[in-house]
């Protein structure tokens, strides 16, 4: 090892993947993805939490008598308005955020989405008894504080994730998405069954509240205010970023975005994947229960299978598609298309295969493979906004998320109305919905999607030239020598 290397270890930049603590920007990751975690706790477990609030259960009465009792007598219908509820909030907050992001700072933005989460968390047993109105308007504020998130993330990312590490960075922090939904499926049945349902809520508010702390101690919005980063891991990132956006008033370019067809691909691929996303999200225990009579402890341990097969596969869809730029073997643009589309397809014939065999172990591993396959998506279109313009990445991740959680919004309303009488039957017609609208996601984003910077967002490249900070044979020098030492 000669004396540069060791200067490189010493200052945490080139130290072992491990090693994450020595590099802050990883540190960064680590928050993100405890805070996305957080997010789905809070957001999946009321999927669990509402069949324990909704099933006959039965009490002895003091005089030896056993009745059956049902504590909120919710028909299907009234359910699917309850899920999809947090989806209206989450839609109007979107757009907003991106441009917010840029006034108030993201890491505020994100850290106070997550607070206001884990209050109105603790506040859910109390909205759910007061009336099916008061949880609807709970659900609606928790998406509005949560609908702030995902665009003010990707406004950190891009300050803190190098071109180079961009697709793992983003996709390790988005592994908490799949965490989280698998302990709120695998616990929430646990809470319920110890200690009521309401415990479901109570838990998961108090852990959120726990992270909001530790995200303002140790979180700041970019490398230049971390006083704990070192110059080494400073430099690499500011140079291979480019600039400086920090310091700047960032103009988006409002008619590029809204003429050019990759943002639009961006959006649909985004209403497809959280059409089938959300839809198994918030309806998956339902399916189980009706369609193989699963117990409430059992849904939620089934419906949390696919999910840690999802988080598993996260990690090695992000390496992938970085891996393929580095090496070049594909461009950006092909790792985003062939991500996305073969994603969609694949998800689309495993649902309408599990759904067609309809029998508990085949089925179980058709949608387990179909959401795995899901993450591939996530490497493609999730990531494609700092593509095309890292600039304007949040306010175009507002404007995509924003749109596409329509489908997020009408596909329970859309299964509960499909699935009244509560047998499996009913479920084949929710499936074929969901694949067709993942096919018609993969012609759109196939013909459409673009990974390059584009010609609206050129004025910023140009300003990094004037600025100075380009200096690309070190960075890419330094890729280099560190990619050779972990491939």
């Amino acid at each position: 090892m000669d004396a540069s290397e060791s200067s490189r270890l010493s200052d945490g930049i080139d130290a072992p993947l491990w090693m994450f603590w020595k590099r802050r920007r990883y540190i960064v990751v680590l928050m993100a993805f405890l805070g996305f975690l957080n997010m789905y706790t809070t957001r999946a477990n009321l999927s669990v939490a509402i069949v324990a609030m909704t099933e006959n259960r039965t009490v002895v009465q003091p005089d030896g008598s056993v009745i059956q009792i049902q504590e909120f007598d919710w028909s299907s219908t009234v359910q699917g308005y309850v899920l999809s509820s947090f989806f209206y909030g989450y839609l109007v907050a979107h757009l907003p955020a991106g441009i917010l992001a840029n006034k108030f700072g993201a890491t505020n933005m994100i850290g106070t989405g997550i607070g206001v989460t884990s209050v109105l968390a603790l506040l859910t047993p109390l909205a759910a008894r007061a009336g099916v109105g008061y949880l609807i308007a709970t659900r609606i504020l928790q998406g509005m504080s949560q609908g702030v998130i995902n665009p003010c993330m990707h406004t950190v990312w891009s300050r803190w994730a190098p071109p180079s590490e961009r697709s793992r960075m983003v996709l390790l922090a988005f592994a908490g998405v799949f965490v989280g939904t698998i302990l709120a499926m695998l616990l929430s049945g646990v809470i319920a069954s110890a200690w009521r349902w309401e415990g479901v809520f109570y838990i998961f508010g108090a852990c959120s509240f726990v992270w909001f702390v530790a995200w303002f101690l140790f979180i700041r919005k970019s490398p230049e205010e971390d006083r704990f980063i070192t110059p080494m891991e400073k430099r690499f990132i500011l140079q291979s970023l480019g600039c400086v956006e920090g310091h700047q008033k960032i103009k988006h370019p409002w008619k590029g975005i809204l003429t050019s067809k990759a943002v639009y691909a961006i959006i649909i691929a985004n209403f497809c994947q959280n059409w089938g996303f959300y839809n198994m999200l918030t309806q998956l225990p339902s399916f189980l229960k009706d369609a193989f009579k699963f117990s409430v402890q059992t849904s939620g341990f089934v419906a949390a299978i696919p999910y840690f097969a999802m988080a598993l596969t996260l990690s090695l869809a992000g390496y992938l598609a970085d891996w393929f730029q580095i090496k070049g073997i594909l461009t950006t643009t092909q790792v985003r298309r062939n991500f996305t589309c073969g994603s969609f397809l694949i998800q689309a014939i495993f649902m309408v295969t599990g759904v067609l065999l309809l029998e508990t172990v085949p089925t179980v591993a058709c949608i387990t493979i179909a959401i795995a396959m899901g993450a591939f998506a996530w490497s493609g279109y999730a990531v494609n906004q700092l593509d095309l313009s890292p600039k304007s990445a949040g306010l175009l991740a507002g404007m995509s998320n924003s749109l596409g959680t329509v489908g997020g919004i009408v596909s329970p309303i859309v299964t509960g109305y499909l699935t009244k009488n509560h047998t499996g039957e009913e479920w084949t017609t929710v499936f074929y919905i969901l694949s067709g609208i993942y096919l018609f996601g993969v012609v759109v984003y196939w013909f459409c999607a673009s990974g390059e910077l584009q010609p609206w967002s050129i004025e910023m490249q140009e300003r990094r030239e004037k600025q100075g900070y380009e200096n690309k044979a070190s960075v890419q020098d330094y890729t280099r020598s560190f990619y050779s030492r972990i491939t």
